[in-house]
């Protein structure tokens, strides 16, 4: 928007004021008065013409409506009109701003050497229909970093992507088919798979819709698909590398079994979720066993017992026929640590198919591993009559049979234990012994001689890699150090096929051993006989494990990987820790022997107001973030959930939050319309704006306080403390500059360079948390440029005028003391009341703040001298040496007032009591739900709080 002269035809500019939808003129001059017919017509035809253009939306694309939006802002620069509306419709400029960016070509970095780089790799949402607010959590804190590094010269990229999420993407075809009565088995594999690539395509359209309705501000021009060609390569290539140097191989392992997926999972893909159930004590010959899964035990005929427990000493090795589900057996005892001398009788059997400990203990003693439940989770022909059976439904059955043979001592009905589920389908976890491909993550490698597990534990604790917030260091040694070898097989067809094919007609010894080649061999290479794949796919982490570097060009040593890599950021939620961070950092330290990025971000759940888990199965609790995008606009949404989100801890957010941050929208909004019109009043052009130059206190006080602001929410951001940046520079907006500075400027020494000045530091400031809005009033201001290309505000030390400042914030101070009294003794904000300031040494700072504290305290009159006059009745009050007395004479109906006081100290007083009962009650306290328990406690605080003010009041109305 052009402000300026109207036309050089006239004598002089006399401004009219336009609020919102009235038409600010300029005044025609000497030369036309307003009877000439000139004047009127001109009138008429601009009030048509602008009613009709302002008809025309901005989003039309064709040339067409680009000359009629061009010629409409050229009509409005010549007439001087402020263009921005009464209030910010996020939904009129939204789709358009993005357009603009991405068309710009500033998201794609170029690399540079004089250019330090700053590299995000988004982590891939699954390609399975829609993005959550987890995802908008994410997409808003990374996008906050990245625009922020981008303004400061840094070459930024962050690069977007979808992850084909194997067991997931899976599931969710396989349920589509089946509500079409159709499965992936009916279909065959290739069928299959095409249905699953036509549902990620969807998937993708829609995902990489919702990124860029948040303003996410990445780099579509490098997007990747974890099953890109280029990406299949490179992930064949880290297979085939780390089979040949031993840290990938197969073997007979117990794994987790999840009978729904038919796969297995890592351990840290299990959920324990808490059940109560029946915990079972079982006779078994002279020893009490107890467990709370029958179903296993039918060949159960080792009993282990802790080597230094004397109960069980003479029994060590000794073998003895007990009666047992399906008759005797013979039992042997053995001596083992894993036995717990405290928990329940200190003897238990063991089933080493079924159960990790029992599976070592039958490794470290060569026991015989027989498998009882198949991997349906049915019980297989070692269960007798139960065969065939689900093994959970079996277990009463098994129970009754026990029963009938004396074998039940006692049923624990209140047992509670952790219940192990997939975290896909919610289905419970069938520990079974299993053939399957592994990484070994204790084998040492390489010239340092050290294992994955090893390098991943010391680049975190010699702080290569640092984790926000530090706390969870110690959760990642934890896990790290009992991290087991990480079963990579999964027995679903949709994702990365193991790159492993077996001779079908073995001639030769070495035909039986496994091919693993980067290219599809076309015959056994032995014998030149047939080949079948391995039909298991890769685990969907293995693959996602490579994501920062495969990525940028690897195995192929890129520019890109050159430059990007180190990547400086991992930003995640911390349920993925050990999902997907450590993973990254297992791979990345084999195959590239550095680390994938130098900082991870954690942040936490998304939670309701209550704190509770936002959860599908509950609808009523979920937020969807295109709903809050279209009612509220992104920057809103954006705003709430970095306003209060902390490092690793969950966010509470609900729909009147996100309200709230609209509210501050239009805040910013408005300052910025209230600014425009200040210049247009001046006569001021943007074009040749005038130097923020401080003429009055309070122009000293607002540049100095905006030079604090860009220090501490510099410092704040380069430390990841965006709640802290955001919370600081929300508050100087509307406190501070809105609040104060541009009501104190509306007196008749206001400077335009300071106004525009501090409103332009904000606006870049506030762009990498709202970057529409801003984007949206730096055009209207007369640049040409993009705000997300602005340089990033630095601190200017001749704006910063220490001693001033603090003289301005004293009589900010006083003037809210005055409206605390007025507040308090009800004297209504209408009322122009009398004032009287004093204070030794105060005088000269007071007289030369006169005019804006009459103004913005609503005086009658001010009288400042040295020292209280002896006045009575009186409001009194203290700020920084300064005595504030407001005479009531006149004012106030004492009586009645005093009246009223007592009144609603009466009044609140049975409301303590009430509350006090309440909180003092178990039943309450012991019942309710915490935050339930927490707000009344603070209704508490707040209700006792007032009662003490009102007695103060009270008391000091009656000395009157």
């Amino acid at each position: 928007m052009r402000i300026g002269p109207a036309s050089a035809i006239f004598d002089k500019r006399v401004i009219l004021k336009r609020r919102f939808d009235e038409v600010r003129w300029l005044k025609l001059g000497q030369r036309h008065t307003p009877q000439t017919p000139l004047r009127i017509v001109t009138m008429i035809w601009i009030i048509i013409y602008r009613q009709w253009l302002e008809r025309i939306p901005h989003t039309q694309a064709n040339t067409d409506s680009v000359i009629i939006v061009l010629h409409k802002k050229f009509l409005l620069g010549i007439i001087g009109l402020v263009t921005l509306s009464k209030a910010y419709n996020a939904g009129s400029h939204e789709d358009r701003i993005y357009k603009e960016w991405e068309a710009s070509g500033l998201f794609t970095p170029k690399r540079s050497k004089n250019k330090k780089p700053f590299t995000i790799m988004m982590p891939p949402p699954n390609a399975t229909g829609t993005l959550h607010l987890g995802h908008a959590v994410m997409l808003a804190l990374q996008d906050v970093m990245t625009r922020y590094h981008r303004m400061k010269g840094d070459a930024t990229l962050w690069l977007p992507g979808t992850d084909h999420a194997s067991i997931a993407t899976q599931n969710k075809v396989e349920r589509i088919l089946a509500e079409k009565g159709e499965s992936r088995h009916s279909l065959g594999r290739p069928a299959f798979l095409k249905e699953v690539h036509k549902f990620v395509k969807e998937s993708q359209k829609t995902i990489k819709n919702q990124v860029r309705k948040m303003g996410s501000s990445c780099d579509w021009t490098r997007e990747r698909y974890t099953l890109d060609p280029e990406l299949s390569t490179a992930v064949r290539e880290a297979f085939v590398r780390m089979y040949e140097d031993g840290l990938i191989y197969r073997g007979n392992r117990i794994v987790n079994w999840c009978p729904r997926c038919s796969s297995t999972l890592a351990d840290d893909e299990v959920v324990y979720k808490e059940e109560r159930g029946n915990f079972y004590y079982l006779k078994y010959g002279p020893f009490t066993i107890g467990t709370s899964r029958p179903e296993t035990k039918f060949l159960d005929k080792i009993i282990v017992v802790h080597p230094d427990d004397k109960r069980y000493k003479k029994y060590h090795g000794k073998t003895i026929t007990v009666p047992w589900i399906h008759g005797d057996v013979e039992a042997t005892i053995l001596a083992d640590k894993a036995a717990d001398p405290e928990f329940g009788t200190g003897a238990m059997t063991i089933t080493p198919a079924h159960d990790f400990i029992d599976f070592e203990i039958a490794q470290r003693h060569k026991l015989e591993v027989v498998q009882i439940i198949d991997e349906a989770g049915n019980l297989t022909e070692h269960a007798g009559e139960f065969a065939g059976m689900n093994a959970r439904d079996a277990r009463g059955k098994i129970i009754t049979k026990l029963a009938r043979k004396g074998l039940v001592e006692k049923i624990d009905e209140e047992y509670v234990h952790n219940l192990s589920i997939c975290y896909r389908c919610d289905t419970p976890i069938e520990p079974l012994v299993s053939r399957q491909w592994f990484i070994d993550v204790d084998k040492k490698f390489g010239a340092e001689k050290k294992s994955l597990k090893k390098r991943a534990i010391e680049v975190v604790r010699t702080k290569k890699i640092q984790i926000v917030p530090e706390r969870f260091d110690k959760t990642y040694f934890h896990w790290m150090e009992n991290l087991h070898d990480w079963c990579i097989s999964r027995q679903i067809w949709f994702g990365h096929e193991i790159p492993v094919w077996y001779c079908t007609s073995p001639k030769k010894a070495a035909c039986e051993k496994p091919i693993v080649s980067r290219t599809t061999p076309k015959s056994c290479p032995h014998c030149d006989g047939k080949l079948k794949q391995d039909p298991d796919t890769l685990d969907t982490w293995f693959s996602s494990g490579t994501w920062t570097f495969t990525t940028l060009g690897w195995p192929k040593r890129s520019a890109d990987l050159d430059y990007f890599h180190p990547t400086s950021v991992l930003e995640t939620g911390y349920d993925i820790l050990f999902f997907w961070v450590a993973r990254m950092i297992l791979m990345t330290s084999y195959l590239l022997d550095e680390i994938p990025f130098k900082t991870v971000y954690l942040h936490g759940l998304v939670r309701t107001r209550e704190g509770k888990k936002m959860s599908k199965s509950h609808p009523e609790t979920c937020i969807d973030p295109l709903d809050m995008i279209t009612t509220y606009g992104a920057d809103s949404l954006r705003l709430s959930m970095i306003v209060g989100s902390t490092p690793g801890n969950d966010l509470r957010l609900y729909e009147e939050k996100i309200a709230g941050f609209r509210n501050f929208v239009n805040k910013v909004w408005n300052a910025s319309r209230f600014a425009l019109m200040q210049v247009e009043e001046a006569g001021v052009s943007l074009k040749k704006r005038p130097p923020a130059k401080a003429k009055t206190l309070a122009d000293q006080w607002i540049l100095t306080r905006t030079q604090e602001l860009i220090d501490e929410a510099t410092r704040d951001i380069e430390s990841y403390s965006f709640s802290e940046a955001g919370t600081k520079i929300y508050d100087f907006t509307w406190n501070e500059y809105c609040a104060w500075y541009l009501e104190i400027s509306k007196g008749p020494e206001q400077n335009i360079g300071v106004l525009l000045y501090v409103l332009e530091t904000l606006l870049k400031l506030l762009h990498p948390f709202i970057p529409y809005v801003t984007e949206v009033i730096w055009k209207e201001l007369g640049h040409t440029n993009f705000l997300m290309a602005a340089s990033w505000p630095k601190v200017e030390a001749k704006h910063r005028f220490k001693k001033e400042a603090r003289q301005v914030q004293e009589v900010i101070e006083v003037i809210s003391a005055v409206r605390s009294l007025r507040q308090e003794n009800n004297i209504p904000p209408s009322q122009k009341i009398t004032l009287h300031l004093s204070g030794k040494g105060k005088s000269p700072l007071l007289e030369a703040m006169r005019e804006p504290i009459v103004r913005m305290a609503r005086l009658s009159e001010l009288t400042i001298s040295t020292k209280a006059p002896e006045l009575a009745p009186v409001l009194k009050s203290y700020s920084n040496g300064i005595e504030i007395t407001v005479p009531l004479k006149g004012m106030v109906d004492l009586e009645a007032e005093i009246t009223r006081i007592e009144k609603e100290l009466s009044e609140l007083k049975d409301y303590l009591n009430r509350l006090g009962q309440k909180l003092s009650s178990k039943e309450f306290t012991g019942r309710a739900p915490a935050h339930i328990v927490e707000a009344e406690r603070g209704r508490q605080a707040e209700a006792q709080e007032k009662y003490s003010k009102l007695e103060e009041q009270l008391a000091s109305l009656k000395k009157a």
